[in-house]
């Protein structure tokens, strides 16, 4: 008996049909007998037997009936799950149908001794013809950095390191000098909370420690004693503080001035390159990678323009529900009507484009392997010195950022394939002549972006001619790369 019904429960008898079909949508109607959904309980009754412990019965002895009394309910349930589970992953395997999202199951017949009967509704996945990606030609451009640009980028951080020096005692303090004092404050002659500070340092001119202190120690000389007279700022911890006068009796420890820093082989070094040369090199390629950051971007949306020339009859309706409650997130219920048009022809794009570059993917054996997505995060860590615990822990509490990380290490492969189909031609550019196209292509955005707002304007005034219309700025489109920003002055360059 028990061989009878591991037999029968493992084998997944069932009848299916084809109960309705509209466009990728189907409804599949499946039908599994009484008998195997007995065999299956029967199953699941053995497996409970050996660990349900009843009084009077011995360990592994208690009757089946007994335990339907028992445990019937959380027993079909269970069971039931797992038949439906198992039973449409088969169907689906079965029909070679691959869905758009998950499908739904709605059960028809269902109960101990009864036939188990439900329908499965399932959109399916459109099936794609890819066509050849030889065709594409794309300029690839190569910038060529002059070394006047890399001096002038390496003046530019050591102008924002600044290199204080000690000077004679007799020197007064100016703006841009810097400012070390002893200090104990009081308001109204009573001591407060937090009055006090030792070595405390200020750079003249920058106003950074209570509006208005800066300017009282102009002119201020080492071992020198001041008073400064300011009003606690908002900001200031104890509260019923804020805003009050307080003096400060600064006692003047030092004035130093700052010291053009000299741009040699020990100033490269400070900045963990080997040497000048090396920092050159370094920063060099800092330059370069700022700009092929932005021509690639380029490059993408022409590839991915492409892309999306190709053809798909129809689109999963699931899907670019989806696509559209993504995109238009944070848009105001207006603006969401207003824009629906748009939403939806953009939601399209995604989804059509998505399938084809999915489609390729799977024709080119296209995979991403953990060792790629652990590599990404360690260089996310490295681009947030002193935060890597915090990198880590989101990839590891947030599944969907994890997938989402995936997704795009895909998709660049994708990307990185079809380069080596389409027709590259590669080109070297000066840096203006980076800049230039970097601008065409942001203006080129900006005016498509202006085109659909004056359109949805129009099309908003037909329906509502008596309402002005409000701005619709506050598009969810991408906006368009601008030309890449000089950098912050940094304080190490490291070799990636």
């Amino acid at each position: 008996m028990q061989q009878c019904a591991t037999k029968c429960a493992t084998k997944l008898d069932m009848k299916v049909t084809i109960e309705n079909k509209k466009g990728l949508q189907k409804d599949l109607k499946v039908f599994i007998d009484k008998e195997t959904i007995s065999s299956h309980l029967n199953q699941k009754y053995d497996e409970i037997k050996k660990d349900v412990v009843l009084k009077g019965f011995r360990p592994g002895k208690v009757p089946t009936e007994v335990l339907k009394r028992q445990f019937g309910k959380a027993v079909y349930g269970e069971v039931i799950d797992k038949v439906l589970k198992d039973t449409t992953t088969k169907v689906l395997e079965d029909k070679k149908i691959k869905p758009a999202g998950q499908p739904k199951i709605d059960l028809k017949t269902f109960g101990e001794g009864k036939d188990l009967e439900y329908v499965i509704t399932v959109t399916e996945l459109p099936n794609v013809k890819l066509e050849s990606f030889e065709k594409i030609k794309i300029d690839e451009y190569v910038v060529k950095i002059d070394i006047k640009e890399t001096d002038k980028r390496i003046n530019q951080i050591a102008q924002s390191q600044k290199n204080f020096v000690d000077v004679d005692p007799a020197k007064v303090a100016n703006e841009g000098d810097l400012v070390v004092f002893d200090y104990k404050a009081s308001i109204d002659g009573n001591d407060f909370k937090g009055n006090e500070g030792k070595n405390t340092q200020l750079e003249l001119g920058k106003d950074l420690f209570i509006k208005g202190f800066d300017k009282q120690l102009l002119k201020v000389k080492k071992n020198e004693e001041v008073s400064v007279e300011v009003n606690l700022p908002e900001n200031f911890p104890e509260k019923e503080l804020v805003g009050k006068k307080a003096v400060f009796k600064c006692k003047i420890n030092n004035v130093k001035k700052s010291k053009p820093i000299e741009i040699n082989d020990d100033f490269a070094k400070n900045l963990g390159a080997k040497d000048l040369k090396d920092l050159k090199d370094l920063v060099t390629k800092q330059i370069k990678d700022e700009y092929k950051n932005s021509l690639d971007m380029i490059i993408k949306k022409k590839i991915l323009e492409e892309v999306e020339k190709q053809k798909i009859e129809d689109l999963p309706g699931n899907l670019v529900d989806q696509e559209i409650k993504i995109i238009s997130q944070g848009m105001k219920e207006e603006d969401l009507k207003k824009n629906k048009k748009k939403l939806e022809t953009q939601a399209k794009k995604r989804i059509k484009t998505g399938l084809i570059l999915n489609a390729y993917g799977e024709k080119n054996n296209i995979k991403v392997t953990d060792q790629e997505i652990n590599m990404e995060i360690q260089k996310q860590m490295k681009m947030m010195p002193g935060q890597e615990k915090i990198v880590n822990e989101y990839y590891e509490k947030n599944p969907s950022a994890l997938d989402s990380l995936r997704g795009s290490i895909y998709e660049e492969k994708i990307i990185d394939q079809i380069k080596k189909e389409a027709k590259i031609v590669k080109k070297d550019i000066t840096k203006e002549e980076a800049e230039k196209i970097i601008k065409e292509e942001n203006e080129k955005n900006l005016k498509e972006q202006e085109k659909f707002i004056s359109a949805q304007d129009h099309d908003h005034s037909k329906e509502k001619s008596t309402k002005k219309i409000a701005s619709s700025k506050n598009m969810t489109d991408k906006k368009a790369k601008s030309p890449p920003k000089k950098s912050k002055p940094i304080k190490k360059v490291s070799k990636k």
